[in-house]
């Protein structure tokens, strides 16, 4: 998620966190994303009042424990962490919180992989469906996609046998000519997810369209908090949706999301993108591709560097 998260939500944290008053809390991954000028650790350091928190509940506390103080939660993050989000809007509700509020970008996996099947280039032979995101949400949802693009899925863990077994069902099924939903993350991943999560989402939140750092507009592809819950919206709370941005033509982070280019493929990798001055999100998050590129694959020349 950290990934991508598009500018102009970077632009309306630090634009929110700013605002006398606020106390803006956040996950830490969150805090060196860069936006159109800044980025969240910069506006720290200038002054604005954003924490890291390492849950909804966290900023929910916080906000129970300051109400002369209006506390913002980062809502981010796929399916995984929508129902906690939708949780701490549900108590906020019940306590009659006036204080508490959310800026809502959280994202939905399946509409992306859809998206990615049909853009121009598309090289994706097969899928491995996160085990984390399909604990919550289940299997249910991919088989139309298995079905429709002619494409394997298979939900794995995070393990190196977990992604290794994932590999090895994707390669089976291409060889027998399959394309089905498979379950390598059965100890975890249930068929039907976790439908108290599941309930708890789709009451606080609805579909929405969303923009996806270096992919653009994808539909159906994000939450937005239900009008009957708008008052912990902070979106409209402070008026911020007017903020719209373009992306730098110096990253080509959505070429390299999509798997159409490799980092190293980047004119500003290494040189004016690094992870002390990302240009973008994937140069950031230590699961970033970017990143990946550029502590390993420095460190491998390095090396053989020493060796010669």
């Amino acid at each position: 998620p950290v990934c991508v998260t598009p500018m102009e939500y970077i632009d309306r944290a630090i634009a929110i966190a700013r605002r006398p008053g606020v106390v803006f809390c956040t996950f830490g991954d969150m805090l060196r994303v860069p936006g159109s000028t800044t980025s969240l650790l910069e506006a720290r350091s200038e002054g604005a009042d954003i924490r890291v928190v390492y849950s909804s509940t966290e900023a929910l506390r916080l906000a129970d424990q300051m109400p002369d103080r209006e506390v913002v939660f980062f809502g981010i993050g796929f399916e995984t962490t929508a129902p906690s989000t939708a949780f701490a809007i549900d108590q906020a509700n019940a306590k009659k919180m006036e204080n508490f509020s959310v800026l809502c970008c959280h994202v939905r996996v399946a509409p992306a992989m859809v998206a990615l099947l049909v853009s121009e280039g598309n090289l994706v032979q097969a899928y491995l469906a996160a085990g984390h995101v399909c604990a919550v949400q289940g299997e249910s949802e991919y088989e139309a996609i298995a079905e429709q693009y002619n494409v394997p899925i298979v939900v794995t863990g995070f393990e190196p046998i977990d992604i290794l077994a994932g590999i090895l069902a994707a390669v089976n099924q291409l060889e027998r000519g399959e394309a089905r939903v498979e379950n390598q993350y059965s100890r975890v991943v249930r068929k039907q997810g976790n439908s108290r999560a599941r309930a708890q989402v789709e009451k606080i939140f609805e579909v929405c369209d969303r923009k996806w750092r270096g992919m653009g507009d994808i539909p159906a592809s994000g939450y937005r908090i239900r009008p009957a819950y708008s008052a912990f919206d902070a979106e409209s709370r402070f008026d911020t949706a007017a903020i719209n941005v373009q992306e730098t033509e110096r990253c080509i982070s959505g070429d390299i999301l999509r798997g159409l280019k490799r980092p190293t493929e980047c004119p500003s990798f290494g040189t004016t993108c690094t992870p002390a001055q990302p240009l973008g999100a994937p140069m950031v998050s230590s699961e970033g591709a970017c990143a990946a590129y550029y502590n390993y694959g420095h460190a491998m020349a390095r090396s053989t560097e020493g060796g010669r």
